[in-house]
């Protein structure tokens, strides 16, 4: 069981005041809150080891290179990956993706085919519509039913042996939607093709094992799971990280370099051009040590149930309706009010102290699929509190009568 108070006291903004009412934090989908032991783990580094890493060979470069390093290995531990060169450290999810779209640029050719689902957020779309225009690639799309889940018949059919790269999240930000990414990732590679899971919405919920998955490339963001801005991170297996060309040309991506020839450094450092952002690195090790402090097996228990609970809630309001009804969903709940501009309702619970997200969320192709212009959109996390959900629903139907 989790203490949600005791949990509620590590996270300082979560005392704050927003227009005089206690803030109620509902947009946990576009970024999470963070834990005082990760500001505390960026604060250390710039008071104490503040120093680049890699290259230096005094005290202070030497610890945070050491800090960096073992932000690495507690990804890789986390994700279980095989190998610690197989995390590439990026400024985040959208970094992660373009890296490996620009890299697939020399593998594609004129008529292959690419794949992605329309529940893709805007970073899963663009870059590939990018590559198909370098390339001459088809880009071919997964559609879904009104409940918010993939037609995986459909998704059969569009396999085949032109088919080179398949690209699906693990969880919709709009919807919740829970992808079988399994199932996916298996009959992708029965065609022979590369598969890329986008978890920027799953790792707040769930622990993927990349290993057991099978899957070829795997990106996440540390804000989404309790880290901070700027940094997250790519999984790629070995055989392919070493295939791909680098995405960027700078420092520490080096081996030699002379101005006849430059040759490349080893991964990881191949992909990690420049400066990174070293107090987020070791911040990223930090949020997943503490989430895994609490359990994920837990997270997603009582996460199931503010989901279940928020769903009643704003069930009994008349005129809203939920889309996404997927089976297989996590704790995110869109919704409209007929008759009520998504961003109207948004505002006015806004001056209540909620917080929640309104508009087409990043992924404008589901809401030209139901033909509304975006959605409120809710999504809870393991410090929110069912308390937080009754105030929810009576600030949405205040919002209703005032706009009715």
């Amino acid at each position: 069981m989790l203490d949600i108070q005791k949990i509620r006291e590590d996270f300082p903004i979560l005392s704050r005041e927003v227009n005089g009412k206690p803030l109620i934090y509902f947009d946990n989908a576009a970024t999470s809150q963070t834990p005082q032991v990760v500001i505390d783990a960026i604060v250390d580094y710039y008071s104490n080891y503040n120093a680049n890493i890699h290259r230096g060979v005094h005290t202070l470069s030497q610890e945070a290179t050491d800090a960096y390093e073992e932000a690495r290995l507690k990804i890789q531990r986390h994700f279980n990956a095989k190998e610690a060169h197989e995390i590439i450290f990026t400024s985040g999810t959208t970094h992660s993706i373009n890296l490996v779209a620009n890299g697939f640029a020399s593998f594609l050719n004129k008529g292959d085919e690419v794949i992605v689902s329309a529940l893709e957020h805007h970073s899963n779309i663009v870059p590939w519509q990018m590559l198909c225009e370098r390339t001459g690639a088809h880009l071919k799309v997964i559609p879904i039913n009104q409940e918010g889940e993939l037609l995986m018949d459909v998704f059969d059919n569009l396999l085949s042996s032109k088919t080179k790269l398949v690209f699906v999240n693990h969880i919709s930000n709009a919807l919740g939607t829970i992808n079988p990414i399994e199932e996916i990732i298996q009959k992708t590679h029965k065609v022979g093709a590369v598969i890329l899971i986008d978890g920027a919405q799953a790792c707040p919920h769930i622990k993927p094992d990349v290993q057991a998955l099978d899957v070829d490339f795997y990106v996440a963001s540390a804000h989404k799971i309790c880290g901070p801005t700027g940094v997250g991170m790519l999984y790629g297996k070995q055989e392919w990280l070493n295939k791909l060309p680098p995405y960027q040309g700078g420092g520490e991506m080096i081996k030699e370099v002379t101005f006849e020839k430059t040759t490349y450094a080893d991964l990881p450092h191949k992909f990690e051009a420049g400066t990174p952002n070293i107090a987020g690195g070791i911040a990223f090790g930090a949020a997943l040590d503490y989430m895994n402090a609490i359990g994920f097996d837990v997270i997603a228990k009582y996460e199931k149930e503010l989901l279940d609970f928020g769903t009643e809630q704003l069930l009994a309001i008349d005129g809203l309706k939920i889309y996404g009804t997927s089976r297989q969903k996590t704790s995110v709940i869109s919704f409209n009010i007929t008759g009520i501009h998504p961003y109207d309702i948004g505002t006015i619970i806004d001056k209540l102290g909620i917080a929640v997200r309104t508009g087409h969320h990043c992924a404008q192709p589901i809401m030209d699929f139901y033909k509304i212009p975006g959605t409120v959109r809710a999504s809870f996390a393991f410090y929110n509190t069912k308390e937080e959900i009754v105030k929810l629903a009576e600030a949405v139907k205040r919002a209703q009568q005032m706009l009715s």
